[in-house]
Formats: C-alpha cells, sequence, structure tokens
C-alpha cells in the first residue's frame, strides 16, 4: 500500500495499491510501443507537445500548487513558483530543442558526414519528494523532446503528485503510453531497470540510493545519471557585501524549508566579517514564519517526514556536543505536524556533523576562515560536489576561485539555482551526468557519427 500523508497536520490523504507484476509488464510495453512511434517524429514534430505541457501547467498552476503543499508541506508561494519554473523549462525546450539536436554536418570535399543525436528508447526516473513536479519536468521535457518514452518511479510520500504529472502530459496530447507512473516498491526497481524494454535510468535522490541504482544499471549496462546529496558552501570573503551576503543566504538556505540537495548549507565566512555576517543571518532567519504550510505569508512550512526531522535534530543535538553555537533554533516544537524551527549554528568545524554530513532541513552551519586560501579548503573539505557560491567584491580573484571550487556550479554574489539554459550536476559523492542545456538533452540520446562516402 502507498500512502498519502500531510505532513502539517499527520492525516492520511489517499492511499493506492501497489501495481501488480502483470500491471507494469502491461506499462512497459505501452511505453516501447509509444517511444518507437515517437521517435519517428523530428524534433519540431514533438516540440509542440512541450508547449501544450506549459499550458495545462498553468491552466492548473493553483491546483498542482495545492497538491505538492497538501503532500511536501512546501509554502503554497514556493509550491506556485515551482509549476511556473516547469511550464518555463517546457517552452524554453520547445524552442531550443530543435537547435540542441540538430545534425552536426562534417565539411568535407570527399563525403557527407557528421554527428546525428538518436533517442535511447524508454527512460526510467527514479525521483525525490522534495520538488515533485520541477523533478519530473526537468527531465521529461528534454527526454520527450529527444524522442524518448519516460516512466516516473516517484517518492512514495507523493504519489498524488505522481499520478498528476501523468496527467499533465496526457493532457497535453503525448501519445498513449509514453509517460506513464509506476506506483510500486522499491524492490520492483531493479528488476525494472534490467527490463529490455527500459534504456536508460535518471535518479535524482540521496547519494546512498543513488549508488544503488547505479549499480543495478551498471549490471545491465545502461545509461545512468545521478543527482544526488550536496553539501554545498556559501563562501563569504573580507571584501563582499555582508548584508547582501546575509539576505541572500538566508533564502538559498531556507527556501523549500532547506530540504534540496543544493541548497547551502555550510556558510564559510572570513573572520573579518564573520560576526557582523552571523548578526545579520541570525535577525534575518529569525523573521521567518513558521506555520501552516497553506498561507501565502508561511516560509518554513513542515519538514516533509517525521523521520527526516528526527535525524535533523539528531545532526544538530552532536553537533553542539561537539563544541558548535546554538545561534537560533534547535527544537523540536510540541504539536502535530513534522515543523522544526530555522536553525543556526555558529563556530561549526570539520568533524561535527553539520559540517562532514548532509543537513537535509532548516539548519544553516556557520564556519569561520583565517583567510580566502582556508575558505576556499574548507568548502572543498566535503564529499560531496554539487554547487557553490562565492561572495566577493573583486570579481578578477572570483573568476579565478570559481576554478578552484570543486563543484558542478559555481555562482558568484548570487546563490546556486538550476537554470534551464545552463547544465545542472555535480561532481564526486553528487553524482555524474547533467541535466539541463544542451549537454543535458543529449545525455539520453545516441550521438552517433554517421559517414557517408561517394556513390561507387
Amino acid at each position: 500500500m502507498i500512502t498519502s500523508r500531510n505532513p502539517a497536520t499527520d492525516a492520511e490523504l489517499a492511499h493506492y495499491d501497489v501495481q501488480s507484476a502483470d500491471e507494469v509488464d502491461a506499462i512497459l510495453t505501452g511505453a516501447a510501443t509509444a517511444q518507437a512511434a515517437w521517435r519517428r517524429n523530428t524534433v519540431a514534430e514533438r516540440t509542440p507537445l512541450l508547449r501544450e505541457m506549459a499550458r495545462v501547467l498553468r491552466e492548473g498552476q493553483d491546483t498542482y500548487a495545492a497538491l505538492i503543499t497538501a503532500e511536501v508541506g512546501k509554502p503554497v508561494t514556493e509550491a506556485r513558483a515551482e509549476i511556473e519554473k516547469c511550464a518555463l523549462t517546457c517552452e524554453y525546450y520547445a524552442d531550443h530543442a530543435p537547435q540542441q539536436l540538430a545534425d552536426r554536418p562534417l565539411a568535407s570535399n570527399a563525403t557527407e558526414s557528421g554527428v546525428v543525436y538518436d533517442p535511447l528508447g524508454v527512460v526510467l526516473a527514479v525521483m525525490p519528494w522534495n520538488y515533485p513536479f520541477w523533478q519530473f519536468f526537468r527531465f521529461a521535457a528534454l527526454a520527450l523532446a529527444a524522442g524518448n518514452g519516460a516512466l516516473l518511479k516517484h517518492a512514495n510520500n507523493v504519489p498524488q503528485c505522481a499520478l498528476a504529472v501523468e496527467e499533465i502530459v496526457r493532457k497535453a496530447g503525448a501519445p498513449e503510453g509514453l509517460c506513464r507512473t509506476l506506483l510500486i516498491d522499491v524492490d520492483q526497481v531493479a528488476g525494472i531497470i534490467a527490463d529490455d524494454r527500459v534504456a536508460a535510468v535518471t535518479l535524482t535522490g540521496s547519494t546512498e540510493v543513488g549508488a544503488i541504482v547505479a549499480s543495478q544499471a551498471a549490471a545491465v549496462l545502461k545509461k545512468q545519471v545521478l543527482e544526488l546529496g550536496g553539501s554545498d558552501p556559501f563562501v563569504v570573503l573580507a571584501d563582499a557585501d555582508v548584508p547582501a551576503a546575509a539576505a541572500t543566504a538566508v533564502k538559498a538556505r531556507y527556501v523549500n524549508v532547506g530540504q534540496s540537495c543544493v541548497n547551502a548549507k555550510r556558510f564559510i565566512v572570513e573572520d573579518a566579517v564573520a560576526d557582523e555576517f552571523v548578526a545579520a543571518f541570525v535577525a534575518t532567519a529569525a523573521q521567518l514564519k513558521v506555520g501552516d504550510p497553506t498561507d501565502p505569508e508561511t516560509a518554513i512550512g513542515p519538514m516533509a517526514r517525521a523521520n527526516l526531522r528526527a535525524t535533523l535534530h539528531d545532526q544538530v543535538e552532536r553537533s553542539v556536543a561537539a563544541g558548535a553555537e546554538l545561534k537560533l533554533g534547535g527544537t523540536v516544537p510540541e504539536g502535530p505536524g513534522c515543523y522544526y524551527p530555522p536553525t543556526v549554528l555558529d563556530r561549526v568545524v570539520p568533524g561535527m556533523a553539520a559540517f562532514d554530513e548532509e543537513t537535509f532541513g532548516p539548519v544553516a552551519a556557520i564556519t569561520r576562515a583565517a583567510d580566502a586560501d582556508e575558505a576556499i579548503a574548507l568548502a572543498n573539505r566535503t564529499e560531496y560536489g554539487l554547487g557553490a557560491a562565492l561572495w566577493t567584491s573583486d570579481l578578477d580573484r572570483a573568476r579565478r576561485l570559481t576554478r578552484a571550487l570543486d563543484a558542478g556550479a559555481v555562482f558568484v554574489n548570487g546563490m546556486v539555482a538550476s537554470d534551464p539554459r545552463l547544465p545542472f550536476g555535480g561532481i564526486k559523492r553528487s553524482g555524474y551526468g547533467r541535466e539541463l542545456g544542451a549537454e543535458g538533452i543529449r545525455e539520453f540520446t545516441n550521438t552517433k557519427t554517421v559517414w557517408i562516402g561517394p556513390a561507387v
């Protein structure tokens, strides 16, 4: 049984039977059949589907946002923004996929040769709950434009969102079976990856789950894209605009209740401005409204699950026991729902849980660095490598230091965010492969060399 619960109230919202082996088999056959026909269309013939997906998303924005808020606890204002970002992404690839997937001829007097991008087939997407629409559409818009089919195995705490995204693609006019949701248990995933009707797999989730799925796909030699955990550094150097950095840092940490792999988590600040930064950060974080996620004024809703809150609180307690200073929050509130207050830890150092581990929730860890060199070294002192932010007024130095940071993306004087125009992904234990951008749309294609000699 797959059950949907409201993390703000603990109330059950819906429940669904797990699909049987026969039901899964029918879905796989339907997807393979639909994709075999879909791939024969040109890219220009596929992209109108993306425009229709954007229209359906916007048309149902209030309904879909309310569904996200109900199943995840995401503040409704952020949930509405998630739907709009999905729509914008669909429109972007409707405009740009034909160019990104265009044949690349190689000039030659003797031969007609070059590179073409063929679809791989049906791609299984194993997706998390924290951005239940965005995580799917940032994959599906590209995969469908490239001629692939899509199967979604979503996190089992968001089954209503999972079914809603399938409905959106169907309403937009996708061929029957091309995009389907699988309501299955975790132990069914390996068999689906191994099935000949599935060509590749993409996963967004924890590093631990990513390693399992990667090994399952590798065992049958199938392509994978993994976007995994992160412990993103937010580096503030002494010459930065500290008030602006602190204001942005609060947003970078607490958006989506701090439950994103690309949230800033470790704030590494030069000693010369650390006291000023901490004071500004704490003052701003203390003003965040915690409460009912359906209230447009709420900034911090509940965490998605009680076990996630328990893990986060344990990390806070272990860090304080090891010497971190608790500046704000750090207590589990009484009452229903999986709420946890905005929490700030100062003087966090390597060896503490809040520095070494991914903190997936509204907890900020501030570390003080003697100088810029130590700040960069501390930023890189992690097993993860997803995103990094760097704040400095010296842009020449910033250009040099961006190359020194171990991350898939570095944002200078801003917060890390995914952008449909740019590739997104990580290094080290944050995964491999890329989503978005020209690189992302080509991940699930066969980059095929074609060489045609003169007729004889």
